[in-house]
C-alpha cells in the first residue's frame, strides 16, 4: 500500500486545483451571458449606456476566463498523474465525458473567443451578437459536461465492470444520471447569481464613489433584478437537491447535519467534532430547528447521526459540516440582500441607500464562497469514495514517492497564489481605471470624459 501522505498531499493538491479553477467559471459562466445579452440589447436599442458595459465587463471576463482554462487543463493533468489507478478504472466513461467537452465547448468557445474580444468595431454588429452568445452557449455546454461527469462519481450508474475497467453499457444513463437531475440546475443557477453579485457589487462601488453614475445604475438595477428572481428558485432548488443527496449519501447528510448519535432534533450552529471517539467535544444549536428544515413542523424528529454509517465509510465531519452553513448561510444572506433590493427600488431608493450600496460591495464574492462551500461539502462529502460505492480514493492514486508529491503540490500552490494575486489586481486596476466613455458608434464619444464621473 502507498503511503497515506501520498493520498493525503494528493488531495490536498487536487482541492486547491479545484478551488482555484471553480472560482472562474463562477463568475465567467454568467458574464458570458450577460455580456451576449448586453450587446444585443445595445444593438437592438442603439443605446451607448449598453456597449459602455459591454466593453467594461468584457475586459474582465477575458482573463478570467483564460485563466479558468489553464486551472481546468490543469486539472486533467493531475488525473493521470496523481491519480492514475483512477483515471485507468474511469476512463472509459469520464475520458468520453471530458472528451466531449473540449469537442462541443471549447472549441465553439475558441472559434469565437477572438471575434467577441477584438471584433467590437471590426465586424457587423450581428455578427458580434452571434460571437458573444456562441461564447454563452460554450460556457453552459461545459458546465453542463462537467457537472454530469462529476455527478456520475457521485451516483454511478449505467457502466459495467470489465478487467478494473467501468465501461458505459447505456450511456443515456451516464450522462442524465439521476444525481444530474438534480445538481445541474442547482449548479446552473448558482453560476448565474455569482456572476450578478460580483457585477452588483462592483455596480455598487461606483456609486459609493459617485462616478460613472448611469453605468453603475443601469448595471445595479439589472443584477439585482435578476437575482430577485434566481435567489428563491435557487433556495427551493438547494433544498431538494440536499434532499436527493442526503437519500443518496446519508453519510453526507449526516456529517453535514453535524450529530453523531440520533438523539437531537435542533440544528446545530457550531460543533467541534472528535472523530476518535465519534462525538462532539462543543456544540451549539437551535433546538427543534433542525426537525422542522427536516420537513417534520412538530419539531420532534431526531436528526440522523453519523454513528448510524460504518466507521470506515465516514467522511471527515470537519470540511462537510463547515463547508455545508458556509454555503448554505450565505445564501440566506444572498436572499436577504436581494430582498432588500426589491423593497429599495419599491421605494425608490435604491440609487440613494448607501448603506446597501456598501453593503453590496462587501457582497461581491459571496457567489464564489457559496460555490466553493457547496464544492467542499459535496466532494468530502463523498469520501472515502473518489467514486461512491466503487472506489476509495486510498486505492485510486497514484504510485508516487512522497517527495515527488511533495514538490508537485509546492509548485502548484506557489504558482496558483502568483496566478490569482494578480487576477485580484488586475480587478482592481480595471474598476479604478472605470468603464470608457459613452460612445454612440466606434469613434464617437456622446458625453466629455467628466461626465462618466458626474
Amino acid at each position: 500500500m502507498d503511503s497515506p501522505a501520498v493520498a493525503e498531499i494528493s488531495r490536498w493538491q487536487f482541492a486547491i486545483t479545484a478551488v482555484f479553477h471553480i472560482s472562474f467559471p463562477a463568475l465567467t459562466v454568467g458574464l458570458a451571458l450577460f455580456l451576449a445579452v448586453m450587446y444585443t440589447v445595445h444593438i437592438r436599442t442603439g443605446n451607448p449606456l449598453y456597449l459602455q458595459i459591454f466593453r467594461f465587463w468584457k475586459k474582465i471576463f477575458a482573463v478570467g476566463f483564460g485563466l479558468g482554462v489553464v486551472a481546468g487543463t490543469v486539472m486533467t493533468f493531475e488525473f493521470g498523474l496523481n491519480w492514475g489507478r483512477y483515471a485507468h478504472a474511469v476512463g472509459p466513461i469520464l475520458g468520453v465525458t471530458i472528451g466531449m467537452e473540449v469537442i462541443t465547448a471549447f472549441f465553439l468557445e475558441a472559434g469565437f473567443i477572438g471575434i467577441m474580444l477584438y471584433g467590437d468595431g471590426r465586424v457587423r454588429p450581428r455578427t458580434m451578437a452571434f460571437a458573444n452568445w456562441m461564447i454563452a452557449v460554450g460556457t453552459l455546454l461545459s458546465t453542463t459536461w462537467i457537472l454530469s461527469a462529476n455527478s456520475w462519481m457521485q451516483d454511478p450508474v449505467g457502466f459495467t465492470e470489465v478487467h478494473g475497467q467501468f465501461r458505459a453499457n447505456d450511456w443515456w444513463q451516464v450522462l442524465v444520471n439521476p444525481a444530474f437531475a438534480y445538481r445541474y440546475p442547482h449548479m446552473l443557477l448558482a453560476v448565474l447569481i455569482s456572476a450578478c453579485w460580483f457585477i452588483g457589487g462592483i455596480a455598487a462601488w461606483y456609486l459609493v464613489k459617485q462616478r460613472a453614475l448611469p453605468f453603475a445604475r443601469r448595471t445595479l438595477s439589472i443584477a439585482l433584478g435578476v437575482l430577485a428572481i434566481l435567489m428563491p428558485v435557487q433556495l427551493y432548488v438547494g433544498d431538494v437537491t440536499a434532499g436527493f443527496m442526503g437519500a443518496h449519501q446519508p453519510a453526507k447528510l449526516q456529517a453535514f447535519e453535524g450529530n453523531w448519535e440520533t438523539d437531537n432534533n435542533g440544528y446545530n450552529l457550531l460543533v467541534v467534532p472528535d472523530t476518535e471517539r465519534g462525538r462532539n467535544d462543543f456544540q451549539v444549536g437551535i433546538p427543534h430547528l433542525g426537525a422542522i428544515i427536516g420537513k417534520d413542523l412538530s419539531g420532534q424528529a431526531n436528526v440522523p447521526g453519523l454513528l448510524e454509517t460504518p466507521a470506515d465509510e465516514r467522511p471527515d465531519m470537519w470540511p462537510v459540516f463547515y463547508g455545508f452553513r458556509a454555503m448554505y448561510f450565505t445564501a440566506l444572506v444572498m436572499f436577504g440582500m436581494a430582498f432588500a433590493g426589491v423593497v429599495l427600488r419599491l421605494r425608490g431608493r435604491l440609487y440613494t441607500s448607501r448603506r446597501f450600496h456598501r453593503l453590496m460591495v462587501w457582497m461581491a464574492p459571496a457567489g464564489v464562497v457559496a460555490i466553493t462551500g457547496g464544492w467542499i461539502t459535496a466532494e468530502t462529502g463523498r469520501q472515502p469514495w473518489v467514486v461512491y460505492g466503487l472506489i476509495r480514493t486510498d486505492d485510486a492514486v497514484s504510485h508516487l514517492s512522497l517527495g515527488a508529491t511533495i514538490a508537485g503540490f509546492a509548485g502548484l500552490v506557489a504558482v496558483y497564489a502568483l496566478l490569482l494575486g494578480l487576477w485580484i489586481r488586475y480587478i482592481i486596476r480595471t474598476v479604478q481605471a472605470g468603464p470608457e466613455h459613452l460612445v454612440a458608434d466606434v469613434g464617437s464619444t456622446v458625453h466629455p470624459p467628466e461626465a462618466s464621473r458626474a
